[in-house]
This record gives C-alpha cells, sequence and structure tokens, in this order.
C-alpha cells in the first residue's frame, strides 16, 4: 500500500485551527520534513514555525467513511515540527 504525506500548517495562535493550509503532499516523511524546514524561514511561517504537521494517508482508500455528518477518522500526526 502506498502512502501519501500530507503537510499542514496552522498559526499557534489559531484556537479553531481557521486558517489552516495545506502545504502540499509529498511521497516520503523526509521529503515532507524538507518542505517544512524551508518554509520555517518564509515570512509568517516564520512567526509560528511550531504549526508544522504530518500526517500519512494511505492512497486510494476513503478518509471520509461516514455520511456527512459523521466524524472522520483522526489521523495520527507523523510529526510535528
Amino acid at each position: 500500500m502506498e502512502t501519501a504525506y500530507v503537510l499542514h500548517h496552522v498559526r499557534s495562535d489559531d484556537e479553531h485551527a481557521e486558517d489552516a493550509k495545506l502545504i502540499g503532499v509529498y511521497s516520503s516523511p523526509s521529503r515532507a520534513e524538507a518542505a517544512a524546514r524551508r518554509l520555517r524561514q518564509a515570512p509568517g511561517f516564520c512567526n509560528h514555525p511550531d504549526g508544522f504537521t504530518i500526517d500519512p494517508y494511505p492512497v486510494d482508500e476513503d478518509h471520509w467513511r461516514d455520511d456527512f455528518g459523521g466524524q472522520r477518522p483522526i489521523h495520527t500526526s507523523l510529526l510535528s515540527l
């Protein structure tokens, strides 16, 4: 089974994660980590360097298995940077 690694960033002061950003989808944890390291220096991100998370997602699978009102399965972050 293949896995994609999704890099997100949420400002550390954003209590409700309303400013969450999907940074990218990578083929390995090391590529996602490299992207986070690059962005950690960028304007805006450098003010919230701990807001990065990497989540593994198996490809070709449904990740929302319930109806519209159901709960999405919780993915444990592989890495919080």
